[in-house]
């Protein structure tokens, strides 16, 4: 019960006299009040990001080169095959298409120096202000990070499509409403489950100085592990099926393979089962990680 609907009452009011509907109003009254307060951060993250929008147009421009050398690659390693070839169950268009949903899907969801902001508000003594304030810090961060996201793909959303436009003869729509319905349930899933493991990764700063080596071993096997060097079909099948087990193929793989159409039925309800599980246990480790954490911490700042 509301400490303030209390003393509103009487502070010898019984607490079974309390009228539901008050106790009810209040609830409310709290939940809008927090979700605005979030949906400020939300919209203070976008205008902080949108003074830096030439860094994330630059690094989308710069980040297609890649891609170009990618598509030339596998072009030369299709060479000479007939056109139906397949190398893990994918055709050479299906195979740029690939590369060009990945990019989507990592601009939709990669974390962006999440994870060195948050380090460096531990070490800095920045998060001491959150700790007197009525404010989640996880939730505070995701807010941040969502603003992140938005203003990355509204930057660079037309060079993407123009890209994308060149190569239309390789890039193809799902095949119903359904797919597009799951291909943006797995994105949110995948979004989410980056960003509580980069933010439990973060909270190493509460017992280490450094965390960039921990963070640069855990992006190696993520890159090669989530699908963004190559998917992970041309992998022998019992590696496939063991990674299928690991975080790293639903942080990347496993949405654009919904959107391709290369998960159905029982395999399809497993990977979106796993991955909600994967996220689920993100959270909870990111939660009990904050916890122990904040046990061990001591202000330097802030």
């Amino acid at each position: 019960m509301n400490q303030g609907v209390l003393a509103a009452l009487g502070e010898d009011t019984p607490l079974r006299l309390v009228p539901f509907h008050v106790s009810r109003f209040t609830f409310l009254v709290l939940r809008f009040s927090s979700m605005r307060k979030y949906l400020h951060v939300l919209n203070v993250g976008i205008q902080n990001n949108l003074t830096y929008r030439f860094n994330f147009l630059a690094r989308s421009l710069f980040g297609l080169i890649p891609l170009i050398a990618l598509i030339f690659v596998w072009q030369k390693i299709y060479a000479g095959k007939q056109t139906d070839s397949t190398i893990g169950t994918y055709t050479l268009a299906q195979m740029i298409s690939y590369y060009l949903l990945a990019t989507v899907v990592d601009a939709l969801t990669a974390v962006n120096e999440d994870d060195w902001q948050i380090a460096a508000d531990i070490k800095d003594g920045n998060i001491s202000q959150f700790l007197l304030k009525p404010v989640d810090y996880l939730t505070y961060r995701l807010c941040l990070f969502f603003s992140g996201r938005l203003t990355y793909l509204a930057v660079t959303a037309i060079p993407l499509v123009l890209f994308i436009l060149c190569l239309r003869r390789y890039f193809f729509w799902p095949a119903d409403a359904a797919t597009w319905a799951l291909f943006l349930m797995s994105v949110i899933l995948t979004a989410l489950l980056q960003f509580f493991i980069s933010y439990m990764m973060a909270m190493l700063a509460f017992w280490v100085l450094e965390v960039s080596t921990f963070i640069f071993i855990l992006f190696a096997f993520e890159y090669i592990a989530s699908g963004h060097m190559f998917p992970l079909a041309v992998l022998p099948e019992g590696l496939q099926r063991a990674l299928e087990f690991t975080p790293f193929p639903y942080q990347l793989y496993f949405p654009v393979a919904v959107y391709m159409g290369k998960k159905h039925g029982a395999e399809l309800l497993e990977g979106f089962l796993i991955q909600i599980c994967w996220v689920l246990i993100a959270y909870g480790m990111a939660r009990f990680a904050w916890r122990r954490g904040i046990r061990h911490y001591s202000a330097a700042g802030g």
